[in-house]
């Protein structure tokens, strides 16, 4: 048991924000495989509720309804070569939560404010070992503020809708200007509600991705990590 603390010592928690869109799920992704941590996709799992209401035809209004299903459901992040996996009472629905009905609606389920507190519980429960790495949109100012390292990526409007262009351009009848509206108008959601809004923490490390590749981005903030990592522990 000593010797398990002594490892939890080595390691840090590290918080990633950002606008819709941003890159933030891939670059999280690749930043925990880099540093051997855990990593957890926060989005995914409002994404996952949003797909179980509209499944179920539960609108947010009802939220009542909306928290009385959350407590009962089992979402699951399981990690794979592949990428994550996401399940909803054992049921794979990782292509299915990047729909654009559900993007379209996530961010009105989010604002419910029980469901924020349920899954914010069980996002903290995730990190209490460290060696996590967390992405979102409040992970810095509500889920994690003591987090080691906060990094908030960001990007314009423009680049964040041609890189989700670029992900969904399978999807029928889309286009890269109804994609702009939409992120925009996520970014007015996120910003503007009452619980935990999209908000850059006071201490963290912003990195504008407009003109930057994946490798760059990820290189640039396990730099971070792994300084702040060795000057705590040293």
């Amino acid at each position: 048991m000593a010797r398990q603390g002594t490892e939890n010592t080595l390691k840090i928690n590290i918080a990633i924000d950002g606008p819709a869109g941003a890159g933030k799920s891939t670059i999280a992704r690749f930043v925990a495989k880099e540093l051997s941590y855990i990593y957890v996709d926060t989005g995914a799992m409002y994404r996952a509720v949003t797909w179980f209401m509209l499944k179920h035809q539960i609108e947010p209004e009802f939220s009542e309804k909306v928290l009385q299903h959350t407590q009962n459901m089992v979402i699951e992040l399981i990690p794979g070569e592949q990428g994550q996996k996401v399940l909803v009472n054992g049921e794979d629905v990782t292509s299915f939560i990047r729909s654009q009905e559900v993007s379209g609606m996530v961010s009105r389920y989010a604002q419910i404010e029980g469901l924020r507190t349920h899954l914010v519980g069980l996002q903290r429960q995730m990190a209490l070992r460290k060696g996590v790495v967390m992405d979102g949109r409040d992970i810095g100012t509500t889920v994690l503020p003591d987090a080691e390292v906060k990094i908030f990526m960001t990007a314009t409007v423009e680049e964040r809708a041609l890189r989700r262009f670029k992900e969904l351009r399978d999807q029928e009848g889309l286009t890269l200007e109804q994609l702009e509206k939409d992120i925009a108008e996520r970014d007015r959601l996120d910003e503007g509600r009452e619980i935990s809004p999209l908000r850059c923490a006071d201490d963290a490390i912003i990195v504008d991705t407009t003109h930057m590749d994946i490798t760059q981005v990820v290189n640039t903030i396990v730099s971070y990590c792994i300084t702040h990592r060795d000057g705590e522990n040293h």
